[in-house]
């Protein structure tokens, strides 16, 4: 039997519920619970704040298996080691991952708190494969996202082109990760990259099958994905 522990960016009480002040994360942890036990309700889950992490009273069993560790936040405290910590590490060094993308990849990127990225490219990367859904967009509510966003194919093609340079250059692990940019005159700038289904994934929960949060589970324990459509 597997045993998942959920990491947050939230509190979490004692019995696993989640801060009221945080409710994309409560959707994001129900929508990932639910794809677990619609896979296997033999599962046992556990939810956990990433402040609890700062403590030496959870550590990464190497030798455990069946634990799967399913972060939905990018705070993970440095010293504590899991099986892609160097990855969350690169993506939480913004500045040094924009950097490189301009450098070895020819995009402009976000420059401090200018040109902040209101996109987002989801890439489902399998063991097999990479498959990109529909962009992402910001809604006319605050915290709310819309899918797809339509682009022309040359403007795809080349966010695809981006996306697939930058993951394999990261060796980047099954995994759903969204990749955050903006469009300055019809120009792709580049601003970071999350290695889980973050806030925005929300939206595929109402247009994309399977919903990025059922591709993060697959992904995490290598089960075939053969598309995404929104």
């Amino acid at each position: 039997m597997h045993k998942v522990i959920i990491i947050v960016n939230a509190e979490v009480n004692a019995q696993g519920a989640i801060s009221l002040g945080s409710p994309a994360t409560r959707t994001m942890v129900k929508a990932l619970q639910r794809a677990i036990s619609a896979d296997s309700d033999s599962t046992e889950v556990d939810v956990i704040s990433a402040a609890s992490l700062w403590s030496n009273s959870l550590t990464c069993s190497k030798s455990n298996s069946d634990l799967i560790y399913c972060p939905l936040t990018i705070e993970i405290p440095p010293k504590f080691s899991f099986p892609v910590q160097k990855l969350y590490q690169i993506c939480k060094d913004i500045p040094g991952l924009r950097q490189w993308v301009e450098q070895n990849l020819g995009y402009k990127t976000s420059i401090r708190d200018s040109w902040l990225g209101d996109l987002w490219l989801p890439i489902v990367v399998t063991g097999k494969q990479m498959l990109y859904s529909s962009v992402i967009g910001e809604g006319a509510v605050p915290n709310s996202y819309e899918q797809p966003i339509e682009l022309d194919s040359k403007l795809e093609n080349s966010l695809h082109s981006l996306a697939r340079d930058l993951l394999i250059s990261l060796e980047a692990p099954p995994s759903v990760y969204l990749m955050q940019f903006r469009l300055l005159s019809n120009e792709i700038i580049f601003d970071r990259l999350w290695p889980f289904p973050a806030a925005p994934a929300i939206s595929s929960l109402r247009y994309q099958q399977p919903d990025l949060f059922i591709c993060y589970w697959y992904c995490l324990t290598q089960k075939p994905i053969v598309r995404v459509t929104t």
